[in-house]
């Protein structure tokens, strides 16, 4: 794949994800498994996956839980059946800094939702380690994934804001098939 010359931005981004311990793979992913796989993400988060709602923020065992989608009333099948890039990552907080990272989260969603590449966007915070985040993106191709990435408001929430307060970043990028 032959990839357009990087901006001074992109080039700072990079630099900025590289400190942050990124870990990128790509896998083929059938459609079938994409659904299972999510199934499994949305009962551990404790959401229906049926139909998508609204974003909203709800207080779980003294911390943030997020449950956020990119969806008002197409239903997962939906949404995979197209096809499409899915980014599932990890991020862990430095000591003390996850309810910062939730608060830039709870900002940066609304803006994230309005992306017109952005299929299905859920954002989930460790039950057990509130210093955990797991993000599930689905968007429509690669094109859509590096223009989310180099939004202003990605570069602000996330690159400024978000990743010098992590510890640990991992993402790995999927082929629905």
């Amino acid at each position: 794949m032959v990839r357009p010359g990087k901006t001074a931005g992109a080039n700072h981004l990079e630099t900025i994800m590289q400190h942050s311990e990124v870990t990128t793979t790509t896998t083929m992913l059938t459609r079938r498994s994409a659904i299972g796989t999510f199934a499994a993400i949305m009962a551990i988060a404790g959401v229906s996956p049926l139909t998508a709602s609204q974003a909203r923020s709800e207080q779980n065992n003294g911390g943030m839980g997020m449950k956020h989608y990119a969806m008002s009333t197409r239903t997962i099948s939906d949404a995979v059946n197209t096809g499409g890039l899915l980014v599932v990552a990890q991020w862990e907080a430095k000591d003390g800094q996850g309810d910062r990272i939730a608060e830039i989260l709870d900002g940066f969603l609304p803006e994230a939702q309005k992306d017109p590449g952005a299929k299905l966007f859920l954002i989930s915070r460790g039950k057990d380690n509130p210093a955990q985040f797991l993000f599930y993106e689905l968007f429509q191709d690669e094109a859509a994934l590096k223009a989310h990435q180099e939004s202003a408001y990605f570069k602000t929430h996330i690159a400024e804001q978000a990743l010098p307060l992590l510890a640990k970043r991992e993402r790995a990028q999927y082929v629905l098939i």
